[in-house]
């Protein structure tokens, strides 16, 4: 159990945020009692009583035969307030709509957690062709357009990432350290990353880390079909994401009593 504060910490809550994610990351796929147990490594009873409960609270589901599992609408609830309670993704939000309206594309707002970015606020495309991406999805920090611009804003000894070989979305996806690395000098030289089909095939993306903090810890970014990607197109993407990263950082410097949040 980690104690990056000192602080030793508590069992049981530290047993619950495991279970919670546990059935977070399943997604529409239930769980079953024993499952869970095994999963988390938890005795069958220990693990049924700790179910009951979050029941009861609404932090998890159950259905009718009382078998199955799933995360519950409380979760729901706390993700909405972190979104609203988010001075830098409020201050985004206006920005986001204006690249969607120059640019016709789907746009996004994401943040480093971990070896992840985590998508906190997406603009989608009206064309016919578009990538989806929802609110809440994470994806390895190392296979994408927003992830390796937040990487490169860190030196090669600081980066997040786990051992061993990358994560392989499509064929694109770097799966070697080296790769990544000659990447992210790339992109440190050119002040955004590129995302070939690297995350979705079919689809590439532009990402702009917004340096309101250092390091880095949001970015944004804009997807396209690689159908639709002409050199011009790529261009005018280019251009108008900086601008909009340039508004962006500047109606987020540093405020007097506002919480610089980690």
């Amino acid at each position: 159990m980690p104690e990056k504060t000192g602080v030793r910490g508590v069992k049981s809550a530290a047993r619950t945020v495991a279970l919670l994610e546990l059935l977070a990351g399943r997604g529409e796929r239930p769980s079953r009692l024993d499952q869970l147990a095994e999963d988390l490594d938890v005795p069958r009873s220990s693990m049924y009583q700790l179910l009951q409960t979050l029941v009861d609270c609404g932090w998890v589901r159950t259905d009718a035969t009382g078998s199955l599992y799933g995360i519950g609408i409380r979760a729901l609830l706390t993700g909405t307030s972190y979104l609203d309670g988010d001075r830098r993704i409020r201050v985004a939000r206006p920005y986001l709509d204006e690249a969607s309206d120059a640019l016709g594309e789907t746009i996004h707002l994401a943040r480093l957690d971990g070896p992840d970015v985590v998508y906190l606020a997406t603009r989608e495309s009206h064309e016919y062709l578009r990538t989806i991406s929802r609110v809440g999805r994470r994806v390895p920090a190392h296979a994408g357009g927003l992830g390796k611009a937040l990487l490169a804003e860190r030196s090669d000894d600081e980066l997040p990432l786990p051992e061993g070989p990358l994560t392989a979305l499509t064929e694109n996806t770097h799966t070697t350290r080296a790769a990544l690395l000659a990447d992210l000098a790339g992109i440190r030289e050119r002040g955004y990353s590129i995302d070939r089909e690297e995350t979705v095939t079919g689809i590439a993306g532009f990402g702009f880390a917004l340096r309101y903090a250092a390091p880095a810890t949001d970015a944004i970014s804009c997807s396209v079909p690689v159908a639709r990607l002409t050199p011009e197109h790529e261009a005018r993407i280019v251009a108008v994401m900086q601008e909009i990263r340039a508004k962006i950082e500047a109606q987020l410097p540093p405020v007097s009593g506002v919480p610089d949040w980690r």
